[in-house]
Parts: C-alpha cells; structure tokens; sequence
C-alpha cells in the first residue's frame, strides 16, 4: 500500500508493499498521495477529533449553532445553523479532514478568514476550497467552481471528486502567499495570493468588490452552510513557522 509521511514543509511519498502483487502497481504521478497525513505525526493536533466540537463556534457569535451537530463521528450540518468557524486564528498552515455531501450538496471550507462588522459573510475576506457534488450542482459545470476549486478563480481537473455520499479527502496548505488545494491525494489547484495573475482573476470575479477578500495575513478557518447537508470529520491541522 502507499503510506505518507509528512516532513515539515516536505511532502515525501514511499511505497511499501503490504500485499501480493503491491510491487506491479503503478507508481502515483508525481505531486500525489494516497494518505492524508495522521494526527499523531509531529506537529499536528485535531480541530475536530469525532467528538467534541468545542474549537467551533458561530461566525461573528459565541456558540456553536444547533444546527451543526456531531453525528456519527462527524461535525455535521443537519439543519439551518449559518457558517462556523474554528476559535483560534491561523497565519501558515496544513489542513487536512474528510468531507462528503448529499446528491447536489454545497458547502466550503474557507481560511483566512476575519471577522469585522463591515463583513457579513466569510467568502467576503476568505478564499474558498469548494465542495460541491460536480455530478448533480450547478456550479459542477465550471471547473473554477467545482469541487476542489479555489471558488470562482482556479480551476480544478476533472475526474478527481467522489460522487455524493462518499468520503473524499481534503488538504489546503497556506504558507505566505503560497496556496495549494489537495484533493483524494492529488494536487488540484496552486496560486500566490496577490501576484498579478491572482489580481487579475479577483478583478473579473464577484469578489472585485470585496476589499478585504484574500488580504489577510491570518485568521480563522471556517465551514459554509450553503443550505444543505454536510459532514466533516478528521479535521487536522499543523501550523507551519512562518517563512523569514
């Protein structure tokens, strides 16, 4: 089987054959992984450990909303709730969890994200890694806002997202301006935020007229109620030393 092992700032992929026949596989094109990196590995630790979702809390309020719950090992969103987001801020990271909707669920995971009374929404300051059931929603027509994309800019490849129902993986690195989006093990989108090909992108967006979107050095992480069922589970994160 592939196994991964997580070496600060280095992601190092190693074959290890634990079955008759593992050694014929073919090896993973470069940039994937099979595993998402473990809890118990250096550095990182649970946002969300299948249990108590303590680390959460309501978007621009205290408590965590009825409406998000844990079902099943799982932090869920079983009825109207609006967007939550973790307690603690972050400036460089690793986040890595497990997601899955309904038949054409909408939800997000946003990072970055600041809180202000000019700010009514999280999307309104952070970037968005979009999940979405491609095969039944709407916004699985584009590639810049299907599953895995960085929402409305960057597009993700086809063939990469599980269907409704399932569990896919996720992982988003920010690191300064550095930005990755893994998806089921394989790099799906990359972007430096604030160089001129990210300017460009946000000047033909939505997001034009939002002065903060992306601007933040640090802040919180936050999941979107988008008005459908959705769980996470697995939520990790390892906070990278920020660059010199």
């Amino acid at each position: 089987m592939m196994r991964a092992f997580l070496i600060p700032d280095v992601f190092v992929v190693f074959a290890l054959a634990s079955a008759p026949g593992a050694c014929s596989r073919p090896a993973p094109p470069p940039e994937t992984a099979v595993n998402l990196p473990d809890s118990a590995q250096p550095g990182w630790r649970f946002l969300f450990d299948g249990r108590s979702a303590d680390q959460w809390r309501a978007y621009r309020g205290g408590d965590l909303p009825a409406g998000w719950q844990v079902v099943d090992g799982a932090l869920t969103r079983v009825g109207q709730a609006g967007d939550i987001v973790t307690r603690e801020e972050f400036q460089d990271f690793e986040l890595a969890l497990e997601w899955k909707v309904e038949a054409g669920g909408n939800s997000g995971i946003m990072y970055r994200v600041a809180e202000a009374p000019e700010l009514e929404t999280v999307w309104q300051s952070g970037p968005e890694f979009q999940i979405l059931d491609d095969a039944r929603h709407p916004d699985g027509r584009r590639p810049e806002t299907s599953a895995g994309s960085c929402y409305g800019l960057y597009p993700v490849p086809r063939g990469i997202v599980r269907p409704a129902g399932e569990w896919n993986e996720a992982r988003i690195v920010v690191q300064g301006t550095h930005v990755e989006h893994w998806l089921n093990g394989t790099r799906v989108v990359g972007y430096e935020l604030r160089s001129p090909d990210w300017e460009e992108r946000v000047r033909r967006s939505k997001f034009a007229s939002m002065p903060r979107y992306g601007r933040e050095s640090r802040g919180h992480i936050a999941l979107q109620d988008h008005g459908d069922w959705v769980a996470y589970r697995n939520i990790r994160i390892r906070p990278i030393a920020a660059r010199e």
